[in-house]
């Protein structure tokens, strides 16, 4: 299994092997994910007192906040995606 490291901000990596998705906070629905991930203790906050730009939702039911656009956070995974096929 080739594990693939992606950059969220601030020095923070997570496993991108791992990831679910990564949205944009603004909604309900997701406010509500970030509140039952704080009320369960899996919410990490990478956000080093920023605003969240972008919340990672993992397998392992972890909710990562992030100080970086989900566009950027997505790039970071789809550039590693390309140079690992060459």
């Amino acid at each position: 299994m080739n594990i693939k490291l992606i950059n969220i901000g601030f020095g923070n990596i997570v496993s991108a092997n791992r990831m679910i998705s990564i949205v944009s906070p603004e909604s309900a629905p997701i406010k509500r994910i970030i509140q039952e991930g704080r009320d369960r203790n899996m919410l990490i906050d990478a956000t080093y007192g920023r605003r969240t730009r972008a919340v990672i939702i993992m397998d392992s039911d972890h909710v990562i906040l992030s100080a970086v656009q989900p566009e950027t956070v997505a790039q970071r995974l789809h550039t590693k995606d390309d140079s690992d096929e060459e």
